[in-house]
């Protein structure tokens, strides 16, 4: 993703207009994919007023905080600045009349809203799903809450954390509880979130291609602990074809042996043995080829019915090289193998370097803002980073000013606290 270059060809998803109505991580996940494929997206933020700083809460989600050209903190989080490249921001008061009338007008021009807020809050404000279709029948609106619109939690505010407990990711994420540090886990990211911002969005790409076929906008219903539960994947599958629930596992897989990190003589590396080929290579490299050529172990089946017995063995065989040696051998041997890197490793690598997962871009208060680039890679409308993470309020004129209102309009609005200083 390059933002050197101007003007930049038009994206994938180019003349399509979002107006985002998001905060914190799931809905902005969403509509920064959008934003990167070429939507035009307008986010919509709460004005700054007594006793609150307005805006996304992200934005204040910190330390860090992204430092101006002189070194000092700014207003802008890391954790708001990753999630909301690409967009433009307007401070609108949503609880207003007037503000809902703006809100109203920007949705006549829009293709897609997305908006998070607990179930009826929407529908009091006039900025329901089922409002909107009605006025404008075309627009695809989506809906992110933690537990849907619909079931005895719908009223309930949903946050990452709870889901991951609640959706039985803790119950298969952390240590075995018959070893030191055994209990439940949570993910070092908000995977609920992320996840849910990812599904949102191809269900908000598959309404647009029914749009264009049908004429017909629909809603979308989209929930943290559906998403939670659907990502599950193999485990939620284990259990429906067993009835037994699955535990935790540590570092080591459910259903493919071996499979974990292993302590090797200088540190620790990943051993992903995903076939029996793999495996009787490894055998060969680790200098046991006897392993291979026993029944219990030869076949995938017989390594996870006994792997109390060889993993044992395997990490006995780990110790005794260093972590260069085993990576070197291991890749020449197409076994696959990895370091456990910090981010500073990660962003090191020449592979990560290579496929341009880091990126810059201008922004009001740094020359070249360093962002995570998009992982999306397309031949012929790739993402782009077209703009760097608006300030609170950025864009409001410019906006307001594209659906018909005037200086002495914006001003008034201004004045009363409508839009944002």
């Amino acid at each position: 993703m390059n933002a050197a270059a101007l003007p930049l060809p038009p994206g994938a998803l180019a003349g399509v207009r979002v107006l985002d109505l998001s905060r914190v991580l799931a809905g902005p996940w969403c509509t920064q994919t959008l934003a990167d494929l070429g939507a035009e997206v307008i986010k919509i933020e709460r004005p700054a007023g007594p006793g609150h700083p307005g805006g996304d809460d992200t934005r204040g989600w910190g330390p860090p905080f992204l430092k101006d050209r002189d070194g000092h903190d700014t207003a802008e989080a890391a954790y708001y600045l990753g999630a909301n490249r690409n967009k433009r921001s307007v401070t609108i008061d949503m609880a207003r009349p007037e503000g809902q009338a703006l809100i109203l007008r920007l949705a006549d021009e829009a293709d897609v809203l997305v908006e998070n807020f607990k179930v009826g809050d929407m529908a009091r404000y006039g900025l329901d799903a089922a409002t909107l279709r009605k006025r404008c029948p075309r627009l695809v609106y989506c809906s992110i809450t933690g537990y849907g619109q619909t079931g005895p939690y719908r009223e309930r505010a949903g946050y990452d954390y709870a889901i991951q407990g609640l959706g039985g990711l803790m119950s298969v994420t952390g240590e075995r509880d018959d070893r030191p540090g055994g209990g439940p886990q949570k993910v070092g990211v908000a995977v609920a979130d992320l996840f849910t911002g990812m599904y949102a969005t191809v269900a908000i790409l598959a309404a647009l291609r029914h749009r264009d076929a049908t004429g017909e906008g629909q809603a979308i219903d989209m929930a943290l602990l559906d998403t939670l539960v659907a990502m599950l994947a193999n485990l939620g599958a284990n259990y429906l074809v067993t009835g037994q629930a699955p535990r935790r596992a540590g570092n080591a897989h459910q259903n493919i042996v071996p499979y974990q990190v292993f302590e090797v003589a200088d540190g620790h590396l990943i051993l992903a043995v995903g076939n029996d080929g793999q495996f009787e290579r490894f055998c060969a490299v680790a200098g046991c080829p006897e392993l291979a050529a026993d029944e219990r172990y030869a076949r995938n089946a017989g390594r996870v019915r006994h792997r109390e017995a060889l993993v044992p063995l395997l990490a006995e065989r780990m110790r005794q090289r260093p972590r260069a040696d085993w990576l070197a051998a291991l890749e020449a041997a197409k076994v696959p193998c990895g370091p456990i890197n910090n981010l500073q490793e990660v962003f090191a690598d020449p592979q990560v370097q290579e496929r341009g997962m880091r990126a810059t871009v201008a922004h009001p208060h740094h020359d070249a803002l360093p962002l995570v680039a998009s992982p999306i890679k397309m031949s012929a409308t790739p993402p782009q980073l077209r703009r760097a993470p608006p300030l609170l309020g950025q864009h409001t004129d410019e906006v307001l000013a594209g659906i018909g209102l005037d200086a002495t309009q914006l001003l008034q609005l201004r004045a009363t606290g409508v839009i944002g200083a």
